[in-house]
């Protein structure tokens, strides 16, 4: 493959840049020579999905990717709160109470449109020069910065509690983590993704992505 972009259906447990290393050395493989290779957006560890990746001469129009909006399905888990705001944090019992459908539904609506929202600590935002996660890790005090972002779309697709199955169609740089978060003390019950998949950016596809290349799972 020369110079253009790779789709990648991310499996769980993987890094984005784990994905990016592991696709840069078997082109290199491939080709005899080194290749470039880059991201156009992370994907949480636990996340699957939709990722494209940058080959070649078209790593130096990544920055135009990155903006464009995207569509996810995540299940929100009620009643508990994660340090991370996924299953790779500590879990905290919040609340047992379970919320009806009609607050659910209503609920969601209140986060669409323009929204304010703070990112992660544990995410690949940089915060004076160093990624916000490698700060946390160290257990450094970070103070991430509220942001603006565009929720278009919230469908709820399942309500079977403690799970609330949403397909969610957004603007560039919102935090899935942070919406669920959000929706949880919105309820009063607490809430963190439990599940996390990347089903297209703008016009592409997670159905067109090659999900076996690279034995990536």
């Amino acid at each position: 493959m020369k110079d253009g972009i790779l789709l990648i259906d991310k499996p769980a447990n993987m890094t984005s840049f784990g994905v990016v290393a592991r696709v840069r050395r078997v082109l290199s493989q491939q080709q005899g020579k080194k290749v470039k290779v880059g991201h156009t957006g992370t994907l949480d560890p636990f996340a699957t999905g939709l990722m494209i990746l940058v080959i070649g001469q078209e790593c130096k129009n990544a920055g135009s990717y990155s903006k464009l909006d995207k569509i996810y399905e995540a299940t929100i888990r009620l009643g508990q709160t994660s340090t991370t705001g996924d299953p790779e944090g500590e879990i905290i019992d919040i609340s047992n109470r379970v919320p009806t459908k009609l607050e659910i539904n209503k609920t969601l609506t209140e986060f669409t449109g323009e929204i304010t929202q703070r990112p992660p600590i544990y995410s690949a935002i940089k915060i004076n020069g160093q990624r916000a996660y490698k700060l946390a890790r160290k257990g450094e005090k970070v103070e991430m910065p509220e942001r603006k972002v565009m929720v278009y779309v919230i469908e709820l697709i399942d309500y079977t509690y403690p799970n609330i199955k949403i397909r969610v169609n957004v603007s560039s740089g919102t935090y899935i983590r942070s919406l669920a978060e959000d929706i949880g003390t919105k309820l009063g019950v607490g809430a963190y993704c439990s599940q996390l998949r990347r089903i297209s950016i703008a016009d592409w596809n997670v159905g067109s992505a090659q999900e076996n290349y690279l034995n990536l799972d």
